[in-house]
């Protein structure tokens, strides 16, 4: 079965399981073992950061063949915490996983740029900067992060293994714009861990006029991260969609 999640990752030390602290995997687990009277396990198509959130987040399960995907979600949903959400659920094929199987993935990150980004509202799920960024130059930097590229520049160091090419094919990068500020759309492959949050922290130091346009094109032949600017806030981060090849799909339950 695969489990559609939303949830706001402010309480969450992230996706991933982890001793002595709230994640994601951790909640939905438990509500899983609550309602199949036995330890249920989820895997994830991917690992969030702690305070990312997800309204597209895929997640594998198994579970006993009385179990729907409407009954599923209606009964995972009566006992999760408010900050989790099954929005959806669909019965797959046996040997779908959730994490090797997915196509594409998109991400969306909000920038604030009005007074009103201060707002408790809004300040946990965007990145309040309220000065004025080049739009031409958002553009450009998009375009140039666009097409296939190795991006060792815009990744933590050693999270990936030394024989991985750390290549990425991103078919969509775009910056527009919403009420309030801006926001940036991406949809690769693959995404390596911070890509995300250290391409949208150098766009907007090229955005602010801190560092040229060039030093783009320059990180995306980098060999390491050594040149990137600090990775912008994890708060204002959505993983949107996670994408799998329809013939994996059992119904439209």
């Amino acid at each position: 079965m695969q489990l559609v999640l939303h949830y706001d990752g402010t309480g969450f030390s992230g996706w991933q399981r982890q001793p002595d602290r709230r994640t994601v995997q951790g909640d939905l687990e438990a509500a899983l073992t609550r309602i199949c009277a036995q330890p249920t396990a989820a895997l994830g198509s991917g690992r969030t950061d702690a305070g990312v959130h997800a309204r597209g987040q895929a997640v594998g399960v198994r579970v006993n063949d009385r179990w729907t995907s409407t009954s599923l979600r209606r009964a995972l949903n009566a006992v999760l915490p408010d900050d989790i959400w099954v929005a959806s659920a669909h019965a797959m094929r046996a040997d779908f996983h959730a994490r090797y199987d997915a196509v594409a993935r998109r991400y969306s990150y909000y920038i604030g740029t009005d007074d009103e980004s201060q707002s408790p509202f809004r300040r946990r799920t965007e990145w309040s900067v309220r000065r004025a960024l080049d739009r031409d130059l958002l553009e450009q930097a998009a375009a140039t992060v666009r097409g296939n590229h190795a991006f060792r520049g815009f990744a933590v160091r050693g999270t990936a293994p030394a024989t991985d090419d750390h290549r990425c094919t991103v078919v969509h990068a775009e910056w527009r714009e919403r009420p309030g500020g801006l926001v940036f759309e991406i949809e690769a492959n693959r995404f390596l861990h911070h890509m995300v949050r250290f391409l949208v922290g150098t766009m907007i130091d090229i955005g602010l006029g801190r560092r040229p346009l060039t030093e783009l094109a320059a990180l995306l032949a980098a060999p390491d991260n050594s040149d990137v600017s600090p990775p912008a806030p994890a708060h204002a981060l959505f993983l949107d969609r996670v994408t799998y090849p329809a013939a994996l799909y059992l119904s439209t339950e």
